[in-house]
């Protein structure tokens, strides 16, 4: 049974990547979510792509991270801006964190189910992948940390 579980968490880890990639390629092309969450469902998740091997994801995990943060971006900015350092604006910051910042905002704020702690650890992981020298992954981990006990903890 406890194999089961860790194949679900690999896919919804899986998700949360593949989610904040086209998230990052949504802002940088200008394209909408449909067609993305079409692209990567189609050609992506669990493919090979340009020689590397995609590991399979749990689709609607990816679709709802991916429609979430689309729906509910006005929400999640001011938010993100508000657990930033004042001389961090959300502008300021590049694509690829902004896009695991929302990410990892909209699972904190609506997937209740899911711990905390998972989903912190799930994007600073995500943050290292992408920044493997860099100060992105404490960023991530402060900010996300900062909205967890504002919005999810118990007053």
């Amino acid at each position: 049974m406890a194999e089961a579980k860790t194949r679900s968490a690999n896919k919804r880890g899986a998700a949360r990547l593949a989610a904040v990639q086209a998230l990052f390629q949504m802002d940088i092309s200008g394209a909408g979510v449909l067609e993305i969450a079409s692209e990567y469902e189609t050609f992506r998740l669990g493919q090979v792509v340009d020689g590397e091997e995609y590991v399979a994801a749990d689709a609607a995990w990816f679709r709802g991270i991916l429609s979430g943060v689309v729906r509910d971006q006005t929400k999640l900015d001011p938010i993100i801006r508000e657990a930033l350092q004042e001389d961090w604006p959300l502008s300021r910051i590049d694509s690829t964190l902004r896009a695991i910042l929302r990410a990892g905002t909209f699972e904190l704020l609506e997937r209740k189910d899911v711990p905390v702690a998972v989903i912190n650890s799930e994007y600073i992981d995500i943050a290292a992948a992408f920044y493997e020298d860099g100060d992105e992954p404490k960023l991530v981990n402060a900010v996300l940390d900062r909205i967890a006990r504002k919005y999810r903890e118990k007053k």
